[in-house]
Order: C-alpha cells, then sequence, then structure tokens
C-alpha cells in the first residue's frame, strides 16, 4: 500500500511539474492557460484555501481541489502539446539534482519562525 501511495505522490509531483513546463506555451488556448496557472500557483503555494491545522477540512482541499485542478488543466491541453511537456517532465526530473541552496533557505525561515516564537515566549514569561 505505501508503494501506491509513493507512485500515486510521485505522478501528481510530475503532473505540476508538466504543467509548470507547458505554461508558457503559446499553443495552449488561454482558458486552459488559466486554469494550468492557478493550479501550478495553488501547488507551489504555502497557503492553502483551508489552513491544515483545521481537522479534516484542512486536507481536504489538499486531497480535492489540486488533484481537480490538475485533472481539469490537463483535459483542457491539447495532447501532442501535453505529451511533449510530459516527456520533459520525466527527464528533467530524472537527471534533477537536490537543490541545496532552496533547502537552506526553508531551513533559515524555519529557524527564524522558531526564533521569533521563541521570542514571543520569551516576552510572556518576563
Amino acid at each position: 500500500m505505501l508503494r501506491k501511495w509513493k507512485e500515486t505522490v510521485r505522478k501528481l509531483k510530475e503532473d505540476i511539474y508538466t504543467l509548470y513546463l507547458a505554461s508558457r506555451d503559446p499553443r495552449i488556448p488561454f482558458a486552459a492557460k488559466v486554469v494550468l496557472v492557478i493550479t501550478v500557483a495553488y501547488a507551489f503555494s504555502p497557503i492553502d484555501l483551508i489552513p491544515d491545522f483545521i481537522p479534516i477540512l484542512g486536507y481536504l482541499d489538499d486531497l480535492l481541489i489540486l488533484p481537480l485542478g490538475i485533472w481539469l488543466s490537463i483535459k483542457l491541453i491539447p495532447a501532442p502539446v501535453l505529451e511533449h511537456y510530459r516527456q520533459k517532465a520525466k527527464e528533467q526530473m530524472l537527471e534533477r539534482k537536490p537543490n541545496y541552496v532552496m533547502a537552506a533557505v526553508i531551513v533559515i525561515i524555519w529557524l527564524l519562525i522558531g526564533y521569533w516564537f521563541y521570542q514571543a515566549y520569551m516576552e510572556q514569561i518576563d
């Protein structure tokens, strides 16, 4: 079962990256491009429609809205264009190396958030 989940997540990542690569292609109709850009922006955004800390509902948007946006975007993109970018996404994902700069940025952000919470906590004690 875990293998199936990992495969599903890998496929979602591949689909999002495919949509990202296709987002600037002039062969994609305007309406499809709007749905595609909104879907990719939502996937990359750290802000959810419903915050994840809300029990059950918090993850519902991730489980429904994002796959729905991906599905709709894929349906609206012409098949030859989609296939071209799917192949390109697979190739680039296979040769992709870890991005240590972005990892460092994320770690720094979390450290700053932790420091901010620590300062707020210390002010409450005083």
